[in-house]
């Protein structure tokens, strides 16, 4: 299933290959969401052609609408969204858990948490057998468990599907992070014996890494889910912390603990210095919204840190600029030329163009980093190239990097 080819000296970085149900990924890879079945703004045919080897399905959201029935009458997810290539499924924890964690005091101190919110979508109660919510669509009472979660997943036909976990907000204090973390090993346990049971054939489990911040409890997790034999990955999930730092010492932790030999995901995590962070400590896939969701808002990613490699083309600044998106792109939508005033106006008009063009420029920027960073690795210069992007070159500059 997962080959190393590369290892990077001083490093935990290595190139390799993921090979499964519908095809091969190239790691370490992005993988950008198609969380409706669709990546936003984007036809699948132009996802594909970017060199994107793999997207990820929301099992939360897809859940709700369509359901998940009427995409196992499809035969599943790729069949559905004419996507060929392979896909791994979130499990649907993080977004059950966003609707209520950080805004119902109650449930972090470990009661289960009876509101309802000024939004639809919130969180009715956690109990051990799973998570009663409220509908953000129409309000209606839903639930999802584990089982819930695998057999949405199964219904999915999914390549990699993801344990139903606790996703923990930053400001859990360390008891019912504790708490929550053993809960979620008793929901591994039963998401395994309902996939070895259930699960369709080709499908890979992951496993999640859960406890916070706390240095003892995300070890001990990673222990936990290593020791489960019968997951083909394991992913790294919950809080990282307050800032990089101390995200990327918990994300350290966690890599310690882990056996080479299995594929890492890390979930949520996609700015442009992240990713290097993240490959330089032996993450081989990453997913994020970032570069789809500042598309739709107007921001082109770019080769400038002082800036958190962003431009928001929708500032004033920019309506009489004949400057390009980005100087020197490739990209199909910085090839034509557009000017960022003539991006600005779409913006200011509300031409969905507008989006679509930023959207496909800042997943190219992402999926030509990392094919950069897996050469940089491959030839030995992984060190070279890393610095150069923390310096501010663009992706098509790193093969001069050494």
């Amino acid at each position: 299933m997962f080959s190393i080819r590369t290892r990077a000296p001083g490093s935990y970085a290595r190139t390799g290959t993921l090979k499964l149900a519908h095809g091969e990924v190239r790691t370490p890879a992005f993988v950008p969401l198609a969380t409706k079945a669709v990546v936003k703004t984007l036809e699948v045919r132009e996802a594909e052609a970017l060199g994107f080897d793999m997207v990820l399905g929301n099992t939360f959201h897809l859940f709700l609408t369509p359901g998940h029935e009427l995409i196992r009458t499809f035969g599943g997810l790729h069949e559905f969204q004419r996507w060929d290539k392979p896909i791994i499924t979130d499990s649907g924890g993080f977004q059950v858990f966003s609707m209520g964690h950080g805004t119902v005091a109650d449930e972090i101190k470990g009661r289960a948490a009876q509101f309802v919110g000024e939004r639809s979508g919130a969180i009715l109660g956690i109990e051990e057998e799973g998570v009663t919510f409220r509908s953000y669509l129409d309000g209606s009472t839903r639930f999802m468990g584990p089982e819930t979660s695998m057999e949405v997943q199964a219904s999915l036909r999914s390549d990699i599907a993801l344990v139903f976990d606790e996703c923990t907000p930053f400001h859990a204090d360390r008891e019912y992070t504790a708490r929550s973390t053993e809960r979620t090993h008793r929901w591994l346990d039963r998401c395994i014996a309902w996939h070895a049971e259930h699960g369709p054939e080709g499908q890979n489990l992951y496993g999640i890494v859960q406890g916070g911040v706390e240095e003892d409890l995300r070890r001990a997790s990673a222990q936990e889910v290593v020791a489960r034999e019968y997951l083909g990955g394991i992913a790294i999930g919950g809080t990282l912390g307050e800032t990089k730092d101390q995200m990327f010492t918990v994300v350290e932790w966690t890599i310690e603990e882990l056996p080479e030999g299995k594929p890492r995901h890390l979930l949520g995590i996609g700015e442009v210095d992240d990713l290097v962070r993240g490959v330089e400590l032996g993450i081989d896939t990453f997913d994020c919204a970032m570069p789809t969701r500042i598309g739709r808002h107007g921001m082109a990613v770019v080769p400038d840190p002082e800036k958190r490699w962003r431009v928001d083309l929708a500032k004033a600044r920019w309506k009489e600029s004949d400057e390009p998106i980005l100087d020197g792109c490739p990209c199909p939508s910085c090839e034509p030329g557009y000017s960022r005033a003539y991006i600005h106006y779409l913006l200011k008009a509300k031409e969905q163009t507008a989006q679509r063009v930023l959207t496909i420029h800042n997943l190219y920027y992402l999926q030509r980093l990392m094919a950069e960073l897996r050469d940089a690795i491959d030839e030995g210069r992984l060190p070279a190239a890393a610095a150069a992007v923390r310096a501010g070159a663009a992706p098509w500059e790193l093969a001069g990097a050494r």
